[in-house]
């Protein structure tokens, strides 16, 4: 058998291991999705999830609500307006802005996830972690916000100077 290299490396992979770790969750929930014919993708969800949770949002808020880049955002915006789950139109306020919002296919498709696909995964990652020591949830958001206020770049700069 071949070495788990990404494993056995630890802390100098573990953004790698991450990854792996995250493509595999979406993986397996696509396949839920599929199961359920929904014809949408795992990574939009979040998308359709901070319109409802927020109502309308622009472009650039909806990157920062997801925590992605514009681009991305912009990519996965146009994905849904193809399917159908979303509109964009001016912002009544200012015309140059344009704002996404959900149809009535789209909050008809958050509304059914909502009761039955969302559960159903939240439960199964619960499930899945349940046996872990700490509470991961808030380790990842420490990691998040550790990463976001010094970088991996500037942490080992920042103890060479205070040593």
């Amino acid at each position: 058998m071949v070495e788990d290299v990404v494993r056995t490396l630890g802390f100098l992979c573990m953004g790698s291991r991450l990854r792996r770790i995250g493509e595999r969750l979406q993986a397996d929930t696509q396949q839920v999705i599929d199961e359920a014919g929904l014809g949408i993708q795992a990574g939009q969800y979040p998308f359709l999830a901070a319109i409802d949770r927020s109502g309308p949002l622009t472009i650039g808020e909806l990157a920062q609500a997801v925590g992605i880049t514009q681009p991305g955002a912009t990519r996965t915006i146009g994905q849904l307006l193809e399917l159908g789950y979303v509109d964009m139109q001016p912002a009544p306020d200012d015309q140059r802005r344009r704002l996404v919002s959900l149809t009535y296919k789209g909050q008809d498709l958050v509304d059914y996830s909502k009761k039955v696909i969302w559960p159903r995964i939240a439960a199964a990652v619960a499930d899945l972690c349940g046996d872990l020591d700490g509470p991961i949830l808030e380790q990842l958001a420490a990691i998040e916000d550790g990463l976001a206020a010094v970088p991996l770049a500037r942490r080992n700069a920042a103890k060479e100077e205070t040593q």
